[in-house]
């Protein structure tokens, strides 16, 4: 049992019958209260993000997460389809509501963990940073601005990020999957 003094940030606990990450844990003292953490969980099943506080004195279980690693084959009809990586003939499908927006960074035959809790597998975690080649880049422009200027490429994938004026189609740039942001060009 995890108490209320050891949740913090990376912590897994199952609350309601269902798995959470905790993503931001901050205390916060009131006047003559009693304190209470102030919370952002993540739903390990559907992907959803909860403010929650907790009370001294709360108990929760402790989940106990697998993470292995799987290849993403293919997407047809909101349907993505993984296999093991050790085992390619043990395949898998999720939704797209349970994938939910990991879908824009999803490179075929590219490799993420799998998020298993009790040997079923429910759900997938991206790595943070993922190298993705630019298919479509409209010519920049300059013009007078006080700031470097930005322009929105599509990647590999489908997904549309911003990017600096220089990334021309064809190169290869690094992507942070949480914020969905243009990191660097890889050379």
């Amino acid at each position: 049992m995890i108490s209320y003094s050891g949740l913090r940030r990376g912590i897994k606990i199952i609350m309601d019958g269902q798995p959470y990450e905790i993503l931001e844990a901050s205390p916060m003292f009131k006047g003559r209260g009693s304190s209470v953490l102030q919370a952002k969980i993540k739903n390990l099943i559907n992907g959803n993000v909860l403010s929650r506080n907790f009370r001294p004195g709360e108990e929760f279980e402790e989940a106990e997460i697998i993470k292995t690693k799987i290849k993403f084959l293919y997407s047809h009809r909101d349907k993505f389809v993984f296999c093991d990586e050790q085992k390619p003939s043990l395949r898998f499908e999720f939704s797209k509501e349970i994938i939910g927006e990991n879908n824009r960074f999803l490179k075929t035959n590219g490799t993420v963990d799998s998020i298993e809790l009790d040997g079923k597998i429910i759900n997938i975690s991206l790595p943070v940073k993922v190298n993705l080649k630019v298919t479509e880049s409209p010519p920049g422009t300059k013009g007078d601005r006080s700031q470097a200027g930005n322009k929105q490429v599509i990647l590999e994938t489908g997904a549309k990020i911003n990017a600096p004026l220089f990334i021309k189609e064809g190169d290869i740039v690094e992507v942070n999957t949480e914020t969905g942001e243009y990191v660097r060009r890889i050379e």
